[in-house]
């Protein structure tokens, strides 16, 4: 087993330091927008990128997850899986330049839809071409991972992003473009990705297959409605607040708020959830190939049940950090300069202890999503993501006009735990295995505690918080010391077995 705990440590180390990198990078524009654009702007653009992100399951209509398992099989039985790369390409194709012409064609519709004024076309225009140069990525993306061509597609990831920030610097701080800049060079980053990994398309063969098209779509389908509903746990909430009564707004945060600098407080505070969603991203990228590429082995249960133990401690205590040490680093005065998020940003800090911990239940989530994708009990995942998508809704409905921020943050707490819940539930149904639950929550509780203590004492002091984190890093390694040690010995010494 810890051989194989060698390989997903490696990749996930490749993925992570690339999605470290591109993010870092990719992180120096949200000093510069929250700095150069207003609040406002920085609303219509966190709005837009939300929906973005929900288009773009559209867009890939589950062709990620449904190539890696069809193409993985494939090269398992020792066929060719370029006839599945050609079909999954030319369908993306077709399918996503026809979206992106309807969204180009109705944006003056899509923008009264969104909550946004009919002169803001031209964002929604810009997003259109954005989506299909990603939808074009999907699968490169996905043969790089299935071939463990990590390296590769970590050099695609982070030329992109470098494009991206240079553009931004070039069009807002030398051209004064404004908004309009912000997209563009999310554009110029995408189209340098797609030129990046073309040599990927060098298996491309005029060749498509309605039959494998048809199992693409068997298997990859049921991840559209699971991916809306996945994403509106965390996005539905800039849906709701750009939707917010003005008297709401005023009685909570006083005079001269609108509802887009609400979404651009909320959604520059709420992106520094990188901390974690990184993690779980980077996760994501290495566990899907892996545990594809491992299910038969005749330890897989308690190889799984390892990596659900470690990945979600780390989870836990990096929520921790982040929780005791982001709202110092935000409000710091860098050199008596600048801020990472200056002062009129500081009202919405307070949500983030909410959304750092429903990373914690999207990492358990990752996890268990290996015994329904291993048995292709794909159909329980739509029960599961809407779960947790009509609990974030209801949350957000009830709660943002009542506590504003605070109440769309703690109502994706709620819909991530639900979805963890189910997920646990339907996993173990078709998949059973023994995780260690009450340990994990009883770290989690533990780690509840600590993050309270410092407000509870009154003692906000930064060594009294890293004595608390050491005394948890602590915990944790007397909870689950055989489980750290076996990943310990894998990454250090992968020809150890066990004993």
């Amino acid at each position: 087993m810890l051989d194989k705990l060698k390989l997903l440590a490696k990749d996930t180390v490749v993925y992570g330091a690339s999605s470290i990198l591109a993010r870092g990078l990719n992180y120096l524009l949200v000093p510069l927008y929250a700095n150069l654009l207003s609040t406002s702007d920085n609303g219509v653009q966190a709005l837009i990128y939300a929906n973005i992100a929900l288009a773009n399951v559209l867009f890939a209509y589950g062709m990620e997850t449904s190539y890696l398992k069809v193409a993985s099989e494939s090269r398992r039985s020792g066929g060719d899986a370029s006839g599945c790369f050609s079909t999954a390409v030319i369908s993306l194709f077709v399918t996503s330049t026809l979206f992106t012409a309807a969204i180009v064609l109705f944006a003056p519709l899509i923008c009264g839809f969104l909550g946004l004024t009919a002169d803001q076309k031209d964002f929604i225009r810009y997003a259109a071409v954005i989506l299909w140069l990603d939808a074009m990525l999907v699968i490169p993306f996905a043969d790089l991972r299935l071939r463990r061509k990590a390296v590769r597609f970590a050099v695609a990831r982070i030329l992109g992003v470098v494009v991206v920030v240079l553009c931004a610097i070039l069009f807002i701080v030398r051209l004064e473009a404004g908004l309009h800049g912000a997209f563009l060079a999310n554009i110029a980053g995408s189209f340098f990705s797609l030129v990046v990994v073309l040599p990927v398309f060098r298996q491309f063969r005029t060749f498509f297959s309605a039959v494998q098209l048809r199992e693409l779509l068997r298997i990859g389908l049921p991840y559209v409605p699971t991916g809306i509903a996945g994403l509106l746990i965390h996005l539905i909430d800039r849906n709701v607040l750009i939707r917010m009564p003005a008297e709401d707004i005023g009685r909570l945060y006083g005079p001269g708020y609108l509802q887009s600098d609400i979404v651009g407080i909320y959604g520059r505070v709420a992106a520094f959830g990188i901390l974690l969603q990184l993690f779980v991203q980077v996760f994501r990228f290495a566990w899907q190939p892996f545990f594809l590429q491992h299910a038969d082995d005749p330890d897989a249960g308690k190889l799984f049940r390892s990596v659900l133990s470690i990945s979600t401690v780390f989870t836990m205590f990096v929520a921790l950090l982040g929780v005791y040490f982001v709202p110092d680093l935000v409000r710091h005065h860098y050199f008596g300069q600048f801020y990472i998020l200056p002062p009129p940003y500081w009202i919405g800090l307070s949500i983030l202890p909410w959304i750092f911990c429903s990373y914690i239940f999207d990492m358990v989530s990752t996890n268990l999503t290996a015994g329904i994708l291993i048995t292709g009990t794909t159909r329980y995942l739509p029960v599961v993501t809407f779960a947790g998508a009509s609990v974030t809704t209801a949350g957000c409905i009830v709660l943002v006009p009542l506590t504003g921020m605070n109440g769309a943050a703690v109502a994706i707490l709620a819909g991530t735990a639900v979805m963890s819940a189910c997920m646990a539930w339907y996993s173990l149904k078709v998949y059973p295995n023994r995780y260690a639950w009450e340990k994990l929550g009883g770290l989690f509780a533990a780690g509840v505690l600590a993050a309270v203590i410092p407000s509870w004492s009154g003692i906000d002091d930064i060594w009294f918080k890293s004595v608390l984190a050491g005394a948890y890093v602590a915990l944790i390694g007397g909870v689950f010391r055989k489980d750290i040690l076996y990943a310990f010995r894998a990454s250090g010494r992968g020809g150890v077995r066990e004993a």
